[in-house]
């Protein structure tokens, strides 16, 4: 909604270039978007949410146990040709991949179905305050752009609430995990595999700033595409 309300303060003209809009930036400096107005759109829901965190965090907790498994595999049941452990350990890597594949299509589902019910209510809200907007607000403002921001923003914000929440939550609790389950079985490979993290760092954050300006300059080339349309 912010992006409706900043149209009523511009009005139209065309969006363009690699930069982002001066007058959007303008407008978030005036009326930043709170966490409490994303956290309204998600206070029904809060129940559901709190299973799929329960699901993410069982998920990694259950994943921890392979590397484990392997190390009785390669140090013990190998070595000692003990067929019965062998057999045990195999067969725990069977019973944490099913365990972990279930947890995961309860987790995805749980929250496309939030996501899509969140996503739902923001449209319709949209939709009401343009329903609430003055004749002179279509008159200065695009009908491209518009339907850009009910179409294209919200879609983007979908992506985000179904599939990128749920992914750093997965990934932070994987790599909590991880990183005990290392320090146990070897604190001194441990620490030598932490030598790729600084590079990585770096690279994953030039990789996300052009991926935003990309992604920005997209967003404004299809409000163009709209209003030619």
């Amino acid at each position: 909604m912010v992006g409706i309300d900043e149209m009523t303060t511009r009005g139209g003209g065309g969006r363009s270039g690699r930069s982002a809009d001066p007058a959007d930036k303008a407008q978030l400096e005036r009326s930043p978007v709170r966490w409490s107005r994303v956290a309204v759109l998600f206070r029904p829901y809060r129940w559901q949410l709190s299973v799929v965190v329960a699901l993410i965090v069982a998920s990694s907790a259950v994943a921890l146990a392979t590397p484990f498994l392997i190390r009785l595999v390669i140090d013990e049941a190998i070595p000692a040709q003990d067929v019965p452990l062998l057999l045990w350990a195999v067969g725990g890597m069977l019973a944490v991949t099913v365990v972990t594949a279930v947890l995961g299509v309860v987790q995805t589902w749980l929250s496309t179905t939030v996501g899509q019910r969140v996503m739902h209510s923001l449209r319709t809200a949209v939709f009401t305050h343009l329903q609430r907007q003055s004749l002179g607000f279509f008159t200065r403002t695009r009908g491209g752009e518009v339907q850009s921001r009910l179409t294209n923003d919200i879609g983007g914000m979908q992506s985000v609430v179904t599939s990128t929440a749920t992914s750093f939550a997965a990934n932070a609790t994987t790599v909590i995990g991880t990183v005990v389950a290392m320090a146990v079985l070897s604190w001194r490979l441990s620490l030598l595999s932490l030598i790729v993290l600084p590079p990585a760092i770096v690279l994953t954050r030039r990789v996300a700033r052009m991926r935003r300006t990309i992604t920005a300059q997209r967003q404004r080339s299809l409000a163009d595409l709209h209003s030619q349309v």
